[in-house]
């Protein structure tokens, strides 16, 4: 048996969540490929997958093999780009997840210009705002936004976030502006609560030169960021937006300014991935585009840039 071709099977089959459509885009029988599953497994003497009528899933051991494929078979694409020329022209499936508002705004619009330069490399996108693990997912890397948690990753970082506040002529006309920090607190928020812990986030602002939390209370709490300004657009509450997110709505009139005097921290917008990923040439390509991406963003160029 070819341990590196059951390997890419098993990772194809994984990915397709199906043997029908994996042996389809493998272009081998159904029956070939389940084969060489069933070899797979008996070569190991544990079971990867769980197969029902309608769905496949991964054992543990079947988890743990996964992650181990994608470090192999990433190892094999490099020393293979080192002798083959595939460094400067690099092939193959590149896993991408990204957060969604800024994924589907601001990086899938200019997928085409981005798959046109590296027309070997085929992009498996997801978009989620939780925390993706990567390990667990397959994904090569992912966008995060804010300060890193995960240290098993390693972080780029490849954009800034500038924030503000703002809310809708519909809630000042009812309830007025705050003009200080201070008059702050007696107003309504849309609330934006925390997709891996559930908590509300708090409001760091800067007055005096000092940073300041602010706890507001609100009736609505989301945890996206187009549902975070579709709340602002309705009058829901002030709420916190990237800049590039509100700019549009500030220039037409359909939010207003919230304490622009008193500004929220930038968010840093950073590329993560599993250690030794970033030598992979399909990997780098894709980080320096994506720095390139955001320098050319008036909203999220790197801060100094």
């Amino acid at each position: 048996m070819d341990k590196i071709k059951a390997m890419r099977a098993f990772v194809r089959v994984v990915e397709a969540n199906s043997f029908s459509k994996a042996a389809e885009t493998l272009n081998v029988p159904r029956a070939a490929l389940t084969a060489t599953i069933q070899k797979l497994e008996a070569a190991l003497g544990v079971q990867l997958l769980q197969r029902t009528t309608r769905r496949l899933s991964l054992t543990p051991e079947g988890t743990d093999y996964l992650r181990d494929c994608h470090d192999i078979l990433q190892a094999l694409e490099l020393a293979e780009a080192r002798f083959t020329g595939n460094a400067a022209s690099p092939a193959g499936r590149l896993r991408v997840a990204l957060p969604a508002t800024l994924g589907k705004n601001v990086i899938l619009p200019q997928l085409g210009a981005f798959l046109a330069t590296y027309p070997g490399l085929e992009l498996i996108i997801s978009f989620a705002d939780r925390l993706v693990d990567l390990t667990e997912e397959g994904a090569d890397c992912a966008v995060r936004v804010g300060a890193l948690q995960d240290s098993a990753m390693i972080g780029r970082q490849v954009g800034t976030m500038p924030c503000t506040l703002c809310a809708a002529p519909a809630y000042a006309a009812r309830h007025g502006l705050p003009q200080t920090v201070a008059a702050l607190r007696d107003h309504r928020s849309v609330q934006h609560f925390s997709g891996r812990t559930g908590r509300v986030l708090d409001w760091d602002l800067l007055v005096d030169g000092s940073w300041m939390k602010v706890a507001l209370g609100g009736a609505v709490a989301v945890n996206d960021a187009d549902a975070n300004l579709l709340c602002a657009l309705q009058g829901l509450g002030i709420a916190r937006c990237g800049m590039y997110q509100a700019r549009p709505h500030l220039l037409d009139g359909s939010l207003l300014p919230v304490l622009p005097d008193a500004p929220l921290p930038a968010l840093p917008i950073s590329l993560v991935y599993p250690k030794g990923r970033m030598a992979t040439p399909k990997l780098r390509v894709f980080a320096d585009w994506l720095t390139a991406l955001f320098q050319n963003h008036p909203d999220l160029r790197l801060s100094g840039a």
